[in-house]
């Protein structure tokens, strides 16, 4: 994973500003959330990166140069954090907007912007590259999978644990893939299995639910459904104190709240964001056209 850093030039504003305020809000988010990335704590990166963009929502001046560029900062930490959690899809579309942005950043200050340009398309590859791979891998673990059904139905109860790790894997490649409802059926099934092989809620079943419901959040539709899931098997890592799996289980929950109020904001934030610094580049005049000599008669002769 890569850090962006796009230095801000906060000086501009006065330090009683409302837009100093703002800029300095979301900076702290994402210096919270880029610290959590470190640490591999993708969940909680996330819900402060939301957090972080819905406080940059409030600035007064979408075509303000430092909100764009701390904008396309944050929208390149939301795509690699979907990027490390395999959702290759939403980080794909986490860099259209940011390309919309960014490309009106680099026409205005080239010097500044362009090399954001490039690792923007570098991470554009990696993630077409991962995807391919996924998909590569999806193939073996199907054909896996299938020869681990006969032997669980054959009565190997050794093969159950590793079908159960199959069928996850399945899940998450199919997702990562964008097939959401595929990935989804193999998760159920491996919960199936697992619980049925333990006879009890241990932590693997936790975790395989918790992505899961990871997987629900992506589908608008879904999200009142993960976000009961998540309210269900957070007493079992309570009681099993997984304080990991309760962290993440908590930051999901919130990043579906902070979603739920935001859906719809965001779009008009988008939308307005990317129209402003389209309609100020066609504004812009053109320089005049030098008026031609007057050709007197005897030329034309």
């Amino acid at each position: 994973m890569e850090i962006v850093e796009i230095p801000l030039m906060t000086e501009r504003f006065e330090k009683n500003s409302n837009e100093f305020r703002i800029l300095n809000e979301a900076l702290a988010c994402r210096a919270t959330a880029t610290q959590l990335m470190a640490e591999e704590r993708y969940m909680d990166a996330m819900e402060r990166t939301v957090v972080a963009l819905k406080t940059l929502r409030e600035f007064p001046d979408f075509d303000n140069v430092e909100f764009r560029a701390l904008l396309v900062t944050l929208l390149f930490d939301l795509s690699e954090i979907h990027f490390a959690l395999k959702n290759y899809k939403q980080s794909e579309k986490e860099l259209d907007v940011l390309f919309k942005v960014l490309e009106n950043l680099v026409k205005q200050d080239e010097s500044r912007f362009g090399k954001f340009h490039i690792l923007a398309m570098e991470l554009s590859t990696r993630i077409l590259r991962s995807r391919k791979k996924a998909l590569d891998m999806l193939v073996k673990q199907q054909m896996n999978a299938g020869a681990l059904y006969e032997k669980v139905n054959a009565g190997v109860a050794a093969a159950t644990d590793k079908l159960v790790d199959s069928l996850r894997n399945v899940g998450q490649l199919l997702a990562s893939t964008g097939d959401l409802k595929g990935g989804l059926k193999f998760y159920a099934e491996a919960i199936k299995y697992s619980k049925k092989r333990m006879g009890r809620v241990t932590r693997k079943e936790v975790k395989m639910t918790l992505e899961m419901a990871e997987i629900m959040m992506r589908v608008k539709s879904m999200r009142p459904r993960a976000e009961r899931l998540l309210n269900a098997i957070l007493p079992h890592a309570v009681a099993l104190e997984t304080i990991e799996l309760e962290r993440d289980i908590l930051a999901l929950l919130q990043v579906i709240r902070t979603e739920q109020e935001q859906d719809s904001a965001w779009k008009v934030f988008i939308h307005n964001v990317t129209t402003m610094a389209k309609s100020r580049f066609k504004k812009e005049p053109k320089e005049p056209k030098e008026p031609k000599a007057p050709v007197n008669e005897g030329e034309q002769q």
